[in-house]
């Protein structure tokens, strides 16, 4: 079921929304060559906690980092280790969730470890339009189809691949509540989007072929080819003034950071 919340519910909900994105740019001051994953989950747990939230990922389903930390051909659910260090030239993407007071707020962001090579800025820079052009798909009216043919054609316009079987969603009181909001579709179809519901939008795009399996850890996702995936994430709320970044602090929805704006 669809939860619709109010501009009250709204205005609380972005109290988590604002301390995941400052977690998430804390994050991303860390991130250099030689630092474990380990390291910046920790970092970032600690930062959460200091400031009044929890981290909303840590014993979620049983994941064992308050972060998810995903390395090149890693799309999602990285598991953070005191021994996976990062090398110059590797992307990592970091999924940070904090809740606070009952809300929980989620956002993700592909940073760069040194100096990247061309290829792989070319598909965090589409993904990071990917991510914009779902957001400004997100109006009164509009389908979540229009929010995944938004994404989609423009990552297959470039050549990249579009993840399939891992999707935004609803979020506010859960970390995943309905819908689905994926990130491949047609304009039209789909739930119509409403004044009142609160998304996460996150496209993952792959240099390669969009197929993936599961790691033997049982969470880390990895593209079958092996080539690197980008992965943006920001929660909004959909208003009558159109869709509302929530997951945006004092420094903005996009100030830039290592691997780009956050």
């Amino acid at each position: 079921m669809i939860k619709i919340k109010t501009p009250e519910q709204i205005a609380e909900f972005k109290k988590s929304d604002v301390l995941s994105k400052a977690a998430l740019r804390h994050a991303g001051r860390l991130i250099k060559p030689g630092v474990s994953t380990m390291e910046i989950d920790r970092a970032v747990e600690n930062y959460i906690r200091l400031r009044g939230g929890t981290p909303s990922f840590k014993g979620l389903y049983g994941f064992p980092g308050s972060v998810c930390a995903s390395v090149n051909e890693e799309i999602v659910h990285g598991i953070p280790s005191p021994t996976r260090f990062l090398n110059d030239g590797d992307i990592i993407t970091i999924d940070t969730g904090a809740t606070v007071n009952g809300w929980v707020g989620d956002n993700a962001w592909t940073f760069f470890v040194g100096t990247v090579s061309d290829e792989v800025k070319g598909l965090c820079e589409v993904t990071r339009d990917c991510l914009k052009a779902g957001i400004a798909a997100a109006v009164p009216g509009n389908h979540l189809g229009d929010i995944g043919y938004a994404v989609q054609s423009l990552a297959e316009k470039h050549g990249y691949g579009v993840v399939r079987e891992y999707v935004g969603h609803g979020v506010g009181r859960a970390m995943h509540e309905d819908p689905n909001v994926p990130n491949y579709g047609k304009k039209g179809r789909g739930v119509k989007l409403q004044v009142g519901m609160t998304i996460a939008i996150e496209p993952m795009i792959t240099l390669g072929t969009y197929k993936n399996h599961t790691l033997a850890n049982g969470w880390t996702v990895v593209t079958n080819d092996g080539l690197p995936s980008a992965h943006y994430e920001n929660s909004i709320a959909i208003t009558a003034d159109g869709p509302v970044i929530l997951t945006e602090d004092e420094e903005g929805p996009w100030c830039n950071l290592q691997g780009g704006e956050a």
